[in-house]
């Protein structure tokens, strides 16, 4: 992935973030009406005003989402109030797959980034064509953690967006029932489609618009300064290197002295592959088996397969040799393997040895 497209992505989750705190604050001070949405078979939907809201004695209705045209069902009172309003659709048990999963409970902090990355060994449906969610993570023997996966596809909600977003609701939300445990609705994909604040335009967006604008007016105020003091940089650089070569000529053993000197530090500083394959071999616990290891400038990444993922982080953070550990990938257990497949990135440090 490029430098850009990383700045670009990183730049459009947050400011999704900062317009998704806005509208929320947005919502509590306008209140919103909230409509319920359930559905009658595939096409047809029942559509009724959720108290508190002054609209709530309006009459529901049944829209036939595959008409060419389901806007033209609707009266002008319920035209008034979908404009503007969130969407509450709720999913009967017949039209959601429930599949009880469990994870070892040191997976718990990782569990986002696991499902989503297996979600097509999970369900039917690959990522791109399924709406999922999952169950708050339970307490289970042998130290381990169990949950509810809900999903639904997503071409069956497909006609229902695009009917929101024709009558101008602002946001959508798709509620599953856990029928494995109670039947507590549970949100399997949540969408803002227009803003409060910014009309019909996305708010997100607007704002990543206008970081950019000051991010390129800043950096056209950094070029000019680095154009106007280009010159005396240049001077100062080759007044400093004549400096140092007359220091040189003048004390030609002290420039030696200097210059091992230099070479010892570098030596000293640089991280060893063997160094690093040699602690590695002493931290890792038993069963643990590295398939892949990379060093590059003061950066570790090794994945492999071992029982216990996160006990390694702390092995690795534990060590002088290392800090910084992480994952860099999901950790995920595949059929007919012995354990969990790691993938893990740590800082080396710079120093190897006895300090002196």
């Amino acid at each position: 992935m490029k430098l850009t497209e990383s700045i670009e992505r990183g730049l459009t989750a947050w400011t999704a973030s900062v317009a998704a705190g806005i509208e929320a604050v947005a919502d509590r001070q306008l209140r919103r009406p909230q409509v319920r949405v359930t559905y009658q078979g595939l096409d047809n939907v029942v559509l009724s005003v959720q108290a508190p809201t002054a609209k709530s004695e309006v009459e529901r209705i049944v829209v036939n989402l595959a008409k060419v045209d389901a806007r033209a069902a609707l009266s002008p009172e319920w035209s008034q109030i979908l404009r503007g309003s969130t969407l509450d659709v709720h999913l009967s048990s017949t039209n959601v797959l429930a599949r009880p999963l469990d994870f070892p409970k040191q997976a718990e902090p990782f569990l986002d980034g696991m499902i989503r990355a297996q979600i097509g060994r999970f369900t039917p449906w690959t990522l791109d064509q399924a709406l999922y969610g999952y169950s708050a993570p339970r307490a289970a023997d042998n130290e381990r953690i169990t949950l509810t996966l809900l999903a639904t596809p997503r071409a069956l909600v497909q006609p229902l967006l695009t009917f929101a977003d024709g009558v101008g609701a602002a946001k959508i939300v798709v509620l599953a029932d856990d029928v494995l445990n109670g039947g507590a609705s549970i949100p399997i994909f949540k969408a803002s489609l227009r803003s409060a604040l910014a009309g019909g335009r996305d708010l997100g967006r607007l704002l990543k618009f206008g970081w950019l604008g000051v991010a390129a007016a800043t950096a056209l105020l950094l070029v000019a300064t680095t154009l106007i003091g280009g010159y005396l940089d240049g001077e100062r650089d080759d007044a400093q290197a004549q400096i140092a070569r007359l220091r040189a000529a003048l004390r030609p053993a002290i420039g030696a002295s200097a210059a091992d000197g230099l070479l010892a530090k570098r030596k000293q500083t640089s991280p060893a592959s063997v160094i690093v394959l040699d602690t590695l071999s002493k931290i890792l616990p038993d069963g643990t088996y590295v398939i892949e290891l990379h060093v590059e400038n003061d950066r570790l990444q090794i994945s492999g397969l071992t029982q216990d993922a996160p006990a390694l982080i702390r092995l690795i953070e534990q060590s002088p040799q290392f800090s910084r550990a992480t994952f860099y990938a999901p950790t995920t257990r595949t059929a007919g393997e012995a354990g969990e497949r790691f993938h893990i990135e740590a800082r080396i440090n710079a120093y190897f040895g006895d300090r002196a």
